[in-house]
């Protein structure tokens, strides 16, 4: 008896610690997976025109880590403003900067064209790129970014305004996804991020 005791007690211990290993390992290994999802769900392959009226692809600016961010120009408040935390969170990282390439990519081709782009370009960091392009290319770059946007007046031709998501993402110097800030996000935070990431 006190061996068959003997033996399920450490039948039972033998398959807790096989268990606690078990989960040890999946703790270690779940943020690995996740950033390859993330990865993997969020961005690809895209054609757009930027401010100078130069095509510009998923491959531009090799090297270099990037923000995204999706708006329009004649939005009154939300992209500007998000506009303005991404300027002061490179004003803040000095020279670590000229690492990152800020993209504004607008969720309105109808009114925002290349020289709208432009106008608004004048506004913001020197660094950001002014991302346009046909309704097509715009429609297919929002779909791979899951970025929500829809007329909030479907009824006016021309004096309408979006709703749309407010998210920056932020690629990797391969392209890769790495993390997202949402409108509550201060210039601080993001620049405390790439202070972490930029060696």
């Amino acid at each position: 008896m006190p061996k068959r005791i003997f033996l399920t007690l450490f039948i039972s211990l033998f398959i807790l610690l096989i268990l606690s290993i078990t989960a040890g390992i999946w703790v270690l290994v779940k943020p690995k997976n996740d950033e390859i999802n993330g990865s993997a769900f969020i961005g690809g392959t895209f054609i757009l025109t930027d401010h100078n009226n130069q095509k510009i692809t998923e491959k531009s600016f090799p090297g270099k880590f990037k923000i995204l961010y999706f708006g329009y120009t004649f939005c009154p408040d939300i992209c500007p403003t998000g506009m303005t935390i991404i300027s002061e969170a490179l004003d803040l990282l000095n020279d670590k900067a000229t690492h990152i390439k800020p993209l504004f990519i607008t969720i309105d081709p109808k009114r925002d064209n290349v020289q709208v782009m432009a106008e608004y370009h004048r506004h913001f960091h020197p660094s950001f790129s002014n991302l346009t392009g046909t309704q097509g290319e715009i429609d297919h770059i929002a779909k791979l970014y899951k970025v929500y946007y829809k007329k909030s007046n479907p009824d006016e031709v021309e004096d309408y305004l979006l709703d749309h998501s407010s998210i920056m993402y932020i690629l990797s110097a391969g392209g890769k996804y790495l993390t997202h800030f949402g409108p509550g996000a201060t210039s601080a935070q993001i620049a405390a991020f790439f202070k972490r990431e930029i060696q």
